[in-house]
């Protein structure tokens, strides 16, 4: 019988300890909670996941296998321009960007694949203010905005109107990346506006600070 007893009262110990720690861990009401920062939510798993189209990186350009899935991204979103043999030809900055969403393996002449900072070091050599065209590449398709080079009319880029494909209008602006500790002369200035003007463009000034965040300026004419 004193078994018995001990063993019960060895239980009712074990209730007080539980409730003890539930009181600890849960916050009464009024008391302050701590937000917890959660992680990136993944969209698809491994299984789900397109295995990643190949594209190789020679003479200053990429173009990506000969593939259903690269001539979709084309169809889809305008990434590139589809060659006569059937491969997609990107440009330096839609190639990054198809990398850092996971789309798109780039291989070097040496059939060897490239890392992100091997990318980034090459594509500098090239052209030596593409980190700051780059972010504002990244900014404007992150904001569903498609964006294509524009070298033909004096610019860095052409920007479309949301919803709005190359081929279907007209560019809605014409845009200039510019480090925010950077300079611009009046005359640099107005030669940008001819160049929007000409092409009945809006220009844009899409501003680059040191934590890559981008202010973008739209200028107008005014008549008198």
């Amino acid at each position: 019988m004193a078994a018995k007893k001990k063993a019960t009262k060895k239980k009712a110990t074990k209730k007080k300890a539980t409730k003890k720690t539930l009181k600890k861990d849960v916050p009464e009401i009024g008391s302050p909670i701590e937000v917890v920062e959660l992680g990136p939510i993944q969209e698809e798993t491994n299984h789900q996941r397109k295995p990643k189209i190949k594209s190789l990186f020679s003479n200053e350009r990429i173009v990506t296998e000969n593939s259903n899935d690269a001539r979709e991204l084309f169809n889809q979103s305008r990434y590139g321009v589809i060659l006569e043999n059937g491969q997609v030809q990107l440009s330096l900055h839609e190639a990054l960007y198809l990398m850092e969403k996971g789309k798109l393996e780039i291989y070097n002449a040496k059939k060897k694949l490239m890392s992100f900072t091997d990318y980034l070091k090459r594509a500098k050599k090239i052209e030596p203010n593409y980190w700051v065209r780059y972010t504002v590449f990244k900014d404007m398709r992150n904001r569903g905005y498609i964006i294509k080079t524009a070298l033909k009319f004096g610019a860095d880029f052409r920007v479309y109107d949301r919803g709005v494909k190359p081929g279907e209008d007209h560019a809605r602006w014409v845009v200039y990346p510019v480090h925010e500790g950077s300079t611009l002369t009046w005359y640099e200035f107005a030669a940008k506006n001819r160049v929007a003007h000409s092409t009945k463009k809006r220009l844009m000034l899409a501003v680059v600070d040191d934590e890559t965040d981008v202010t973008y300026w739209e200028v107008k004419w005014i008549r008198p």
